[in-house]
């Protein structure tokens, strides 16, 4: 089982790590926690570590 890790978006398309190492389920919960703020950043859990692929056509995806 892997680890994953919450990342956000902001206004701009700067994205930032938020947390990592976490479990599916944390990360999960502390992305909603985030979204339910309101606030206009994106939020999403990918898997984490270096042999995580990346999107081809440059899109967020959830995990």
């Amino acid at each position: 089982m892997g680890t994953y890790r919450v990342m956000r978006q902001d206004d701009n398309g700067n994205r930032f790590l938020v947390a990592e190492d976490l479990d599916r389920a944390e990360a999960r919960r502390l992305a909603a926690e985030f979204e339910a703020r309101g606030h206009k950043q994106m939020y999403w859990v990918e898997a984490d570590g270096p042999d995580r692929p990346e999107p081809a056509d440059g899109t967020v995806r959830n995990a």
